[in-house]
C-alpha cells in the first residue's frame, strides 16, 4: 500500500513541480482572470497525467509489477487515479465555467478581452483554429468520463455491463488528449512539462487503441481447455482444470491469471490453484459465487470448452526471508496456499522450506474440502488451523499470535477480505511487527 501511495503522490507532485517550473510568474500574479486560466491550465495538467498513468496501468504492463508490488496493487493505483483524476477534470471544468456563469448570474463584469497577439507559426495557428472544437468536444468527453467511471465503482452494477462500457473511456481519453493537445498553453510544449505530458499522454494513447482493438495482455494469452469440472456445493465454489498445452510460461505458486469463459463477459482474474512444474500442462482454479460472473460460471463452463487463460500475474509470492511464516486465507483466499503447500511439499525432502502456520478461517464449511487441505498441510509440513466462523468464532490478531508465539520473528501472508486484512495489518503494527516488509496483503479486488 505504501507503494502505491507514494505512485499516488508521485503523479500529482511531479506535473506541479514542473507547471510551477513552466510558469512561475503565476506565484505573484493577484488579478483574478490570470489566476483563473491558470487555475484552468493546471487543473487540466493534473487531470491528464492522472488519467494517462491510469490508462497506461490498465494495460497491464510486466514491468511495473514488481516495482508497485504486482497487479493486484497497480489496479488499486489505477482505480484512484481514476478517481482523482475526475477530481481534477471536475475542478477544471468549474474553473472554465465558473466565470461565465458568474457574468450571466450578474455577480462579475465581463472584462474587455486584450488583443491577441499575432500568431506567425502555422503549427500554432492550426491549434488556435482547432480551440472551439476542442472545447466543445473536451466538455461532452467530460461528462461522459464522469458517468462512466461512476458506474465502474458501482458495486451492485454487473461486471459483464461494466467491463463494455469501461472500453469505452479508451475513446473517451483520446477525446480528452486532443483537448489537452489543442488548448494547453503553447508555451509549455517547449518546457519538459511539455515534455513530460507529451511522453505520458502518447503512452496513454497507445494503450487505449490496445484497449479499443482487445489487444490488452495479448503477448501473455494462451489457449486452453477446460479438461475437469468438481462442484463443492456447501462452499459455494466451482474448481475447474485447464490444460494448457503451449504457450503458457510457468507460474509461482500465489499468481494469478486472467481466464475468459464467455467472451461477452470479458477476462476475470482468479488465483491458480495448483503449483508449476516442467512439463505439466493443467491449471487449477477455484471459484466462488461471489459475484454476478462467478454465480453463473458452473452453468457456463462445461468439460472440453476452449477458454483463454492470460498471465501470469501477482507478486504474492512467497519470497521472503523470514525463518517462519504466517499465513492467514480468510474464505476462497485459501487458494494461493493450496499451491503454495503443493510446492513446499516437493521441496520438504530437502530441507528447504520455512515452519509455516496456516490460518484458514472461513463461514462456509465441508469437511472434505477440508480433509484434502490437511493432506496439503501435511505433506508440506504445514502446521494448518481451521477456524469455522460459527463454530470457533472470528480470528483476530491475538488469537493468532497465542497459536503461532514465535510471531515476531516471521513474515505475514495474508489472502482474504480487504476490511479483514486492514484491521489484522494496523493491529500487527500496534505489536511492534515492521508490516512495511513483512506484511503481504493480495488485494484481490478489481473494481
Amino acid at each position: 500500500m505504501t507503494r502505491i501511495r507514494a505512485a499516488l503522490l508521485g503523479v500529482f507532485l511531479v506535473p506541479t513541480l514542473l507547471w510551477l517550473a513552466a510558469d512561475a510568474t503565476i506565484l505573484s500574479t493577484t488579478q483574478f482572470m490570470p489566476l483563473r486560466n491558470a487555475l484552468v491550465q493546471y487543473t487540466g495538467v493534473l487531470a491528464i497525467s492522472a488519467m494517462s498513468v491510469a490508462m497506461l496501468l490498465a494495460m497491464r504492463p510486466a514491468s511495473l509489477e514488481t516495482p508497485l508490488g504486482g497487479l493486484d496493487k497497480m489496479y488499486r493505483l489505477h482505480k484512484w487515479l481514476g478517481v482523482a483524476g475526475l477530481g481534477a477534470a471536475i475542478a477544471h471544468w468549474l474553473a472554465a465555467q465558473g466565470p461565465k456563469w458568474a457574468v450571466s448570474y450578474g455577480l462579475m463584469r465581463r472584462g474587455a478581452r486584450p488583443p491577441a497577439p499575432p500568431i506567425d507559426n502555422a503549427l500554432v495557428q492550426a491549434l488556435a483554429d482547432m480551440r472551439g472544437l476542442a472545447e466543445g468536444l473536451g466538455e461532452k468527453a467530460f461528462y461522459l468520463a464522469a458517468i462512466l467511471i461512476a458506474l465502474a465503482l458501482v458495486r451492485s452494477i454487473p461486471y459483464r455491463f461494466v467491463f463494455r462500457t469501461h472500453v469505452a473511456l479508451a475513446a473517451v481519453y483520446l477525446v480528452l488528449v486532443f483537448h489537452s493537445v489543442v488548448l494547453m498553453k503553447t508555451g509549455y510544449w517547449t518546457t519538459p512539462l511539455g515534455v513530460t505530458l507529451a511522453a505520458l499522454m502518447l503512452s496513454g494513447s497507445v494503450a487505449a487503441l490496445l484497449s479499443l482493438t482487445r489487444r490488452i495482455g495479448a503477448d501473455r494469452k494462451v489457449e486452453g481447455r477446460i479438461t475437469r469440472l468438481r462442484h463443492w456445493p456447501a462452499l459455494k465454489s466451482l474448481e475447474f482444470e485447464i490444460d494448457v498445452p503451449k504457450g503458457w510460461p510457468g507460474h509461482s505458486a500465489g499468481q494469478f491469471a486472467f481466464v475468459t469463459v464467455d467472451r461477452r463477459e470479458g477476462a476475470h482474474p482468479f488465483t491458480i490453484a495448483s503449483d508449476w512444474r516442467q512439463g505439466d500442462t493443467s491449471l487449477l482454479f477455484i471459484a466462488k459465487a461471489l459475484g454476478d460472473h462467478t454465480a453463473r460460471l458452473a452453468e457456463q463452463a462445461k468439460v472440453g470448452q476452449t477458454v483463454t487463460v492470460e498471465g501470469p500475474y501477482g507478486r504474492f509470492t512467497f519470497d521472503d526471508p523470514s525463518p517462519r511464516q504466517i499465513w492467514v486465507g480468510g474464505g476462497i483466499g485459501v487458494t494461493p496456499f493450496i499451491a503454495r503447500m503443493k510446492v513446499l511439499a516437493r521441496r520438504r525432502a530437502a530441507g528447504e522450506t520455512p515452519k509455516v502456520d496456516f490460518f484458514h478461517t472461513t463461514a462456509d464449511l465441508d469437511e472434505r474440502a477440508i480433509a484434502l487441505l490437511q493432506r496439503d498441510a501435511d505433506a508440506a509440513g504445514v502446521r494448518l488451523h481451521v477456524l469455522h466462523d460459527a463454530r470457533d468464532g472470528l480470528l483476530d490478531g491475538e488469537r493468532i499470535r497465542r497459536l503461532a508465539p514465535e510471531w515476531a520473528r516471521a513474515s505475514l501472508w495474508f489472502c482474504g477480505p480487504t476490511k479483514f486484512g486492514a484491521a489484522l495489518r494496523k493491529d500487527f503494527a500496534r505489536r511492534g511487527l515492521d508490516v512495511s516488509r513483512r506484511f503481504h496483503q493480495e488485494l484481490f479486488a478489481m473494481r
